[in-house]
């Protein structure tokens, strides 16, 4: 499936600390930029690809599959408190002075690498006129009308959500977490937006919490190696 109108966004900062040069590092033999690159490659050509990062590293591991990287992100979107939806805007505005007048815009993470072709072409079935954006998410277990809790002004425990009447998790209002995997934007509303609270339409696509993964930390590269693992077996 080849989808039209649409750039592609990585952001790939070279100072990562959980996991250090993570962006490079071999998962399963194999960089983990490159996975997300190659889902890219599933749906548009290398021109519609934005491969966003600060570091020289990361650039020559994309050149290494033949990806050509448009610009040099810089500093002062490069740093550890740097938002997502800066990165994103700039991208924007480094393609329009091009002349590239996208509609939308998929943000592919490369700390969640398990992704299937399907997936996105499912998500973007969703993406109508009217959605700002719609994400990849996974119904969580934990629930705020059953068995999550906030402190209150005393110090004791309450339901974070509703009145504490539900007796069973199966009976409670479903809840989602994002997974990190699939975003896609209407190019409009996410350059009016700084944060995700201010999208109005948010649309969700439900993934398997296997595909659940963020690599942040070493303990979160360990279990994703054994699940490639399995997967291979």
């Amino acid at each position: 499936m080849k989808i039209a109108d649409t750039l592609f966004v990585i952001p790939a900062r070279g100072g990562s600390k959980g996991i250090p040069r993570k962006n490079i590092k071999p998962l399963a033999g194999k960089p983990l930029i490159h996975y997300s690159i190659d889902y890219a490659r599933l749906f548009t050509e290398d021109e519609n690809i934005c491969l966003s990062t600060d570091d020289q590293e990361i650039i020559e591991c994309a050149n290494q599959i033949n990806l050509a990287v448009p610009f040099v992100r810089p500093p002062e979107i490069s740093t550890d408190t740097a938002s997502t939806f800066a990165v994103l805007h700039h991208a924007i505005s480094f393609f329009q002075e091009k002349g590239k007048q996208y509609k939308k815009l998929v943000l592919l993470q490369p700390t969640s690498p398990f992704r299937e072709e399907n997936h996105l072409a499912e998500a973007f079935e969703l993406m109508n006129d009217e959605a700002d954006v719609t994400v990849s998410v996974v119904q969580e277990h934990n629930n705020p009308y059953f068995n999550i809790f906030e402190e209150n002004q005393d110090g004791f425990l309450k339901i974070s959500k509703g009145d504490g009447s539900y007796t069973r998790r199966q009976d409670c209002p479903p809840v989602y977490a994002f997974n990190g995997s699939i975003y896609i934007f209407s190019i409009p509303s996410l350059l009016k937006a700084n944060s995700f609270k201010d999208f109005v339409n948010v649309k969700k696509y439900v993934m398997d919490e296997k595909y659940k993964v963020d690599l942040d930390t070493m303990k979160d590269w360990n279990y994703c190696e054994y699940l490639l693992q399995l997967n291979n077996q």
